[in-house]
């Protein structure tokens, strides 16, 4: 971390609507952004990317918002990694994802 910046995690939440073709097409354009932009999926309509400091957040959410497709919900929440990593997990084995390098890792590097 230089200068005081912290690793940012941008937690992502959308419910889309999937009952037409064109509704589809929209999930399938959203989805295929996200993953390009190297989110990470949690779960089923949960995705997670990280960030380093807050200006490069703040640079993901307006990607997020000039990508956005004309229906359903999304919602973003921008947490420290600190806090992201305080996340319990009750049900079942971490995903691969989330046996991915950690930050505290990547500054070792």
């Amino acid at each position: 971390m230089k200068n005081g910046q912290q690793f940012m995690r941008i937690v992502l939440f959308f419910d889309l609507p999937v009952t037409t073709k064109v509704a589809r097409r929209h999930y399938t354009r959203f989805h295929a952004f996200l993953l390009r932009d190297g989110y990470d999926m949690l779960q089923f309509s949960v995705y997670s990317r990280l960030c380093n400091g807050m200006d490069q957040s703040q640079k993901h959410l307006v990607r997020i918002e000039q990508n956005l497709p004309p229906e359903g919900s999304i919602r973003t929440l921008c947490l420290t990694d600190k806090q992201f990593g305080r996340m319990q997990h009750w049900i079942g084995a971490p995903t691969q994802h989330e046996k991915k390098v950690t930050s505290q890792q990547l500054i070792l590097l």
